[in-house]
């Protein structure tokens, strides 16, 4: 009876975070704006990955940050030097943004600046390989990422976010020498849960593989 329970409360969880989630990409469609989920375990390279995006692309798009952050904003404080508005959310105990929060996010934005004016939102979310995926946002792509340091076998022990993603980076190739991975391991297992999913494997130190992202983040505006 208890088990039954909780998983009816979880239905109706999920069921009332893809109303919101639908409300959030109303807006984002109303004011012509792409938005990314961009996902993956604690310090797999999100961060720096912005980075890297709003420092390449700050001339050609307009790019808004909506940042999720446990308890800090040390995040959205990196990315703010690169110009863009960041939006910083704090979920306190909860392990991931839900599409409510991000509505917050979204309602500061409206507040703040046009939102019409913007080609982009990038939603960072908090670091975790399971909840995130669950729960959408409003995003129109999941953005993964993968660190070649955790391993070959993790969209196999984690596979909603791979079988979830539009788009999956994996990052820190510059590593690889240094390590016993098998990059193409890592390719087949993520294959093996989403066939058709794009893989970029990048290196933010050395820039391997960004032209590839920025072209893959310019032909979903497109």
């Amino acid at each position: 009876m208890h088990q039954t329970f909780d998983a009816a409360l979880g239905i109706n969880l999920l069921h009332a975070n893809q109303a919101d989630a639908d409300h959030n990409r109303a807006h984002f469609d109303e004011w012509e704006i792409i938005c990314f989920n961009i996902m993956s375990s604690p310090g797999a390279g999100k961060t720096v990955l912005l980075e890297r995006t709003l420092e390449a692309l700050r001339d050609r798009l307009k790019i808004a940050v909506i940042e999720g952050d446990m308890t800090t904003e040390l995040d959205a404080d990196r990315l703010r030097q690169y110009g863009a508005p960041v939006i910083a959310i704090n979920t306190g105990r909860s392990c991931h943004l839900d599409a409510k929060m991000v509505a917050g996010g979204i309602h500061r934005l409206k507040h703040e600046f046009n939102p019409a004016e913007f080609d982009l939102v990038l939603v960072e979310n908090v670091g975790n390989l399971v909840c995130p995926a669950e729960f959408e946002v409003g995003e129109h792509a999941k953005v993964a990422l993968l660190s070649i340091t955790e391993g070959e076998d993790k969209p196999l022990k984690y596979p909603i976010m791979f079988q979830e993603a539009d788009c999956l980076i994996i990052t820190k190739m510059d590593l690889a020498p240094y390590l016993d991975i098998d990059i193409q391991r890592i390719e087949a297992n993520i294959r093996q849960l989403n066939p058709h999913v794009t893989i970029i494997p990048i290196s933010a130190k050395t820039g391997e593989g960004l032209e590839a992202w920025f072209k893959w983040v310019q032909s979903q505006i497109a």
